[in-house]
């Protein structure tokens, strides 16, 4: 999973429209990761292509994505791989010190 699916996916642990989840990455990443709206909504558009979220529009016609339990699913697959990174690198650090 790209460094932009993952962030995309964590910032929907609540539904959001496309620039809240840009607003919630760049607060979460302090600025680290700055989302473009296009690569947002391609990537988006991805996501529910592959059932990873949906789309619906709320009271006022916006857009807003949610993420299925399947994207629940993969996320917790991806953290688990992360995890498993970071140990690793953990245990090797010194090495490259």
């Amino acid at each position: 999973m790209t460094e932009t699916a993952f962030y995309i996916l964590l910032a929907l642990t609540e539904p959001r429209q496309g620039y809240g989840i840009i607003k919630h990455v760049d607060n979460l990443t302090k600025g680290r990761v700055s989302l473009g709206s296009g690569t947002v909504y391609g990537t988006l558009t991805k996501m529910q292509r592959d059932g990873l979220i949906v789309k619906y529009a709320d009271g006022e016609r916006k857009k807003v994505y949610e993420v299925t339990e399947d994207g629940k699913r993969i996320m917790r697959m991806e953290i688990e791989r992360l995890n498993e990174l970071y140990k690793n690198a953990i245990q090797y650090r010194e090495e490259f010190s």
